[in-house]
């Protein structure tokens, strides 16, 4: 997608009264339709490829449904993945780290990483899943290694192997 799709609907009622609501983007066109009572809600998506684009839309409307379950003490939180700056491993426990809390995670590392496969979430060592939508900037490290200056000030350490996947995942060029 290029760019930020807007679409604006005047009747705050959310009755469309069975009209089609289009909005035209540069590649891409955006239906909603409304449906009868006892209808399913369903999202379509018909291309010609499947991309990294589509990928990346697939990946946001699931996390917007996906909630992490957290363990503070002895409450149990429901997470929103997209306020999770990241997940780390330290002494055989996942923990998720968020703007003011840290929450166990009773998943390993490696089941976090296949549930948020195309997603904002990309594995950086062996022990962190970071969130891409979190980095505020990220600057070559000594070693090959690269570091993440997150938005809560925090820094995360990019492993070598892990570069190459962050940088895809950014949109950097090699040699950049």
């Amino acid at each position: 997608m290029k760019g930020i799709i807007s679409i604006e609907v005047e009747n705050s009622s959310n009755d469309f009264s069975g009209r089609i609501l289009q909005r035209r983007c540069p590649g891409l066109k955006i239906i909603i339709e409304d449906i009868s009572d006892g209808e399913e809600d369903q999202i379509i998506i018909k291309c010609r490829e499947i991309n990294n684009e589509i990928l990346q839309l697939i990946s946001d409307i699931r996390s917007q449904q996906q909630l992490i379950i957290g363990y503070d003490q002895n409450a149990i939180h429901r997470l929103n993945p997209a306020d999770v700056y990241y997940f780390d491993t330290v002494d055989n426990k996942t923990f998720a780290y968020c703007s003011a809390k840290v929450f166990e995670i009773r998943k390993k590392l490696y089941e976090l990483e296949a549930e948020f496969v195309n997603s904002d979430f990309l594995r950086t060592s062996k022990s962190v899943i970071l969130n891409i939508k979190k980095i505020q900037k990220v600057s070559p490290a000594f070693s090959g290694r690269f570091e993440a200056f997150l938005d809560n000030g925090e820094r995360i350490i990019i492993s070598r192997q892990y570069v190459p996947n962050l940088k895809k995942k950014l949109g950097i060029q090699e040699g950049q």
